[in-house]
């Protein structure tokens, strides 16, 4: 068993901490003030091919493999987790279409997306009533014609605002529940497709949330994803994925405030020496560190399954699980090092702070993590005992 990165590993990782120290450091307090995001700097990802780390070459991908994706995004995470999220779910858009797409769909919109063309890539799943539960979505897809006719509308979308390739699931009545789901590729240039109000967010602040409405939105047939009323099995695979890419974004973000709170209690003069050597703060950092270990064991577990093609749902789940909580724990124990400094914006903890609070809702909540353990941990306990 090696738990050594391989020399390609380690090389995407230093390239996204220097881009992330030289490139998105600068600007980050600014944007997350502003609720701006850097277009300009995403097409900069693009160049360094991190808009597609687990695309093949062919598509404009880096063809580098999931352990390099998670690295990366930890690295973009570290810094501006709201960079990180847009590139996870840019990368995770692009990975839906080389696996469900037709040959002239991958042809057609994965470079735009590896390329930067597309700006970015999004995933429209979430509505007002169907969150955690995407059996009551309400978005509904009719076929006529050469066309399907969508209405409804989408919550919470990151890069609805400016993305230009689409991945929309609606529902196109051949089952009840999650049964009656089918995906599409939407671009914004389609009839009747608009953007709503984008979200003044906690935290992840640069990263553009929006609603997305279609109102008899004309969507060619062309552009259907899979097969009718195979939505369902899209969404789950991609979750699985996008789970990854949270997973990475949690623990980057961890390793951040770690990182910011051995610094200051290096620092920080108390009672005549550095913080760091009252054993009530090093026992701090030292349980600190592990969690973030520990969380990373677990991501590299299930990227090492993914990337070799086996089943990692369950490993998935244990990661994000793991990773999201232990990020709003160990960027607690960060600001609390700071003391009173932790809870103003110049330090970089409280943005931290903020951005690791939502890591425990998006791409399934904490509370759906532990039913999907406990599900697939049950099933393979009756298959071991049988």
């Amino acid at each position: 068993m090696d738990f050594r990165y391989t020399e390609d590993h380690e090389m995407i990782r230093q390239m996204t901490r220097r881009f992330a120290e030289e490139r998105l450091r600068p600007g980050v307090r600014e944007r997350d003030a502003g609720g701006h995001f850097p277009v300009l700097l995403h097409q900069e990802l693009a160049e360094l091919g991190l808009l597609g780390v687990n695309i093949p070459g062919e598509y404009g991908g880096a063809e580098a493999g999931v352990i390099a994706y998670s690295l990366a995004i930890q690295e973009l995470a570290r810094v501006d987790a709201a960079v990180a999220v847009t590139t996870s779910v840019t990368n995770m858009a692009a990975e839906i279409l080389l696996k469900f797409g037709t040959p002239a769909q991958r042809a057609k919109y994965i470079p735009m997306i590896t390329s930067g063309e597309a700006i970015a890539g999004s995933f429209a799943l979430s509505e007002a009533g169907a969150g955690s539960d995407p059996g009551a979505m309400k978005t509904r897809a009719e076929l006529k014609g050469d066309r399907y006719i969508v209405n409804g509308e989408k919550l919470w979308i990151t890069s609805g605002g400016f993305a230009k390739v689409i991945i929309l699931f609606a529902r196109t009545g051949e089952g009840p529940g999650t049964r009656g789901l089918s995906t599409f590729v939407v671009t914004p240039d389609l009839p009747g497709f608009s953007v709503g109000r984008e979200e003044d967010k906690m935290g992840i602040r640069s990263s553009n949330t929006v609603a997305l409405s279609f109102d008899d939105c004309e969507v060619p047939a062309e552009n259907l994803l899979g097969e009718p009323g195979g939505g369902f099995k899209v969404a789950m695979t991609a979750l699985d994925g996008g789970r990854l890419g949270i997973a990475s974004q949690a623990t980057g973000i961890a390793q951040g405030a770690l990182d910011a709170a051995a610094r200051y209690a290096s620092e920080r003069i108390q009672f005549g020496k550095p913080i760091a050597e009252f054993q009530s703060i090093s026992n701090k950092l030292a349980d600190m560190a592990t969690e973030v270990d520990a969380a990373r064991l677990l991501l590299m577990r299930a990227c090492w399954l993914k990337e070799n093609g086996k089943r990692f749902t369950r490993e998935a789940s244990m990661a994000k699980l793991y990773a999201s909580e232990m990020a709003n724990r160990v960027c607690g124990d960060a600001l609390q090092i700071h003391g009173g400094y932790g809870y103003v914006k110049e330090f970089d903890v409280e943005r931290f702070y903020r951005e690791a609070r939502v890591t425990t809702i998006y791409e399934g909540t904490s509370e759906v993590q532990r039913i999907v353990i406990a599900r697939e941990h049950l099933a393979n306990s009756l298959l071991q005992g049988a």
